[in-house]
Order: C-alpha cells, then sequence, then structure tokens
C-alpha cells in the first residue's frame, strides 16, 4: 500500500535527480529493477524528435543504453510502437504473442533478441495520457533478473494499480522540475536574458534591466540559441520554458 510520506517525498521533491533515485528504489521493492523513462515535446508524424531534446532517465547499464538509444533501436522497439498508440499499461506479454504470431518485422525482431541477450525479456510498459499530439511519454519497467513473464504478471496483478499511479505522480512531477539536456544547460545570464524576452521586453530594455550594453544582451541571446540549438530567440524561449529553466525559483 502507498504511504502519504512516501506521496509527499515524491511530490516535494527538489529535483529530477532525487526524484528519480526514489523512484528507482521504490520500483525495485515491487519487483522492476531497470527502468527507462522517455518523454518529449516534439514528436510529429515521422519522428519523436531530437534524442538530445528528450528527457530521459533510466538506471539500465551504459551498455545497454549506449545500444538501445545511441544507436536507435528504440525506434523499432514493440513497446515503444504500443507506447506511441496507446495509453495505460501494457505486460510484455504482447511481444511472446507477436513472436508466435510472426507479426513482428525484422527491425523488431532485432530489438528483442538484443534485449534478451542483455536480460530484458520481461515487464511492462505504461503509456502516460497526452494533452497534445506533439509530447509523449512512456516508461517500460523490467523486472527482476530470474523472474518470467507469468511472475511479473502476477506480481501486477496484486500491485498494478499502486505502480501505475505511482508511475503517474512521477510523470507529472518530472514535468514541473527544471531539466537541462546534456551538452544544452545555459548560463544563470542566459537563463534571465531570456526570462525578460519572455515577459515582452526589447533588447533595449533589458540591457537597461540588467545594466548591460544592448551588445552583450545580443552576445547572451546568441550564446543561449546555441546551446539550445535553435535558430530563433522565439524557439530558444520556448524550449527553455518547456525545459523549466527559465521563469523558474532558485533552489
Amino acid at each position: 500500500m502507498i504511504s502519504t510520506a512516501h506521496l509527499n517525498t515524491l511530490l516535494n521533491a527538489p529535483s529530477i535527480e532525487e526524484l528519480w533515485e526514489m523512484h528507482v528504489a521504490q520500483m525495485a521493492d515491487y519487483g522492476f529493477d531497470r527502468l527507462i523513462y522517455g518523454f518529449t515535446r516534439y514528436r510529429t508524424s515521422t519522428s519523436l524528435g531530437d534524442p538530445d531534446d528528450f528527457v530521459l532517465l533510466s538506471n539500465h547499464s551504459p551498455d545497454y543504453m549506449n545500444v538501445f538509444i545511441g544507436d536507435g533501436l528504440y525506434h523499432h522497439a514493440p513497446m515503444v510502437r504500443w507506447a506511441l498508440d496507446n495509453e495505460g499499461a501494457c505486460s510484455w506479454r504482447v511481444m511472446a504473442e507477436m513472436l508466435a504470431t510472426e507479426t513482428l518485422t525484422a527491425q523488431e525482431r532485432k530489438v528483442v533478441e538484443f534485449n534478451a541477450s542483455m536480460g530484458v525479456t520481461c515487464g511492462y510498459s505504461i503509456s502516460f495520457k497526452s494533452m497534445s499530439p506533439r509530447t509523449k511519454g512512456a516508461i517500460a519497467l523490467t523486472a527482476h533478473a530470474g523472474h518470467d513473464q507469468a511472475a511479473c504478471d502476477a506480481l501486477w496483478e496484486e500491485h498494478g494499480d499502486d505502480i501505475t499511479l505511482l508511475n503517474n505522480i512521477v510523470h507529472l512531477r518530472i514535468l514541473t522540475l527544471p531539466y537541462e539536456a546534456p551538452g544544452r544547460s545555459l548560463t544563470k545570464r542566459q537563463k534571465e536574458v531570456l526570462g525578460w524576452v519572455g515577459d515582452g521586453k526589447t533588447i533595449q530594455d533589458i540591457a537597461l534591466l540588467m545594466e548591460l550594453t544592448p551588445a552583450t544582451v545580443e552576445k547572451h541571446l546568441r550564446l543561449a540559441r546555441e546551446a539550445l540549438s535553435v535558430e530563433t530567440t522565439a524557439q530558444a524561449v520556448l524550449k527553455a520554458a518547456f525545459q523549466n529553466q527559465i521563469f523558474v525559483l532558485d533552489t
């Protein structure tokens, strides 16, 4: 049973790192010791966006993540495909059914074989409700090594509602916390100038407010655009706001 104290701890976590550490420990207690969480705001009909812009959290080994994410295997993962088309929780039993009915493509079978070689064979996926066609979030919960899917399904029968609730709370909490993609962090000055632009201030206004020259303000904006890998300042403000890098309280 989920305790009120644990829920309050999740809701008051000061950072994604601390939230994720608590969640990994809680899911391990339920029997799922390896997790991958992913969220994108840049989904289109043909792409999930640039992986560098994903909110991506995992405690899988680097050997696993370097191939599954780094080499792009996730593009063809059957449960990723399921998550994009559905909402809620799903047993990985569906993959065995796909294999049995020969409905997997060659690329999807390659993902299943790689997962098996890494001990990622049984578990559940949860696809979170999206409020926009551009967004999608999901988490894959891999059961402890040595478990089979039948045992995993029995565990889910007993605790699935609690596990689903906890994962939804963590997902919603992640969306409110600052997240800086690797290599795309902003300096304090860059965050400040983007915040003023978001408030409708001109370059001249910002220069006066921050006691800088207009040229220095322009420099901070240019560096912010480069850090966020966007072309326009408007895009930089939007992406920084998505990542909760501006308009947030200092912690």
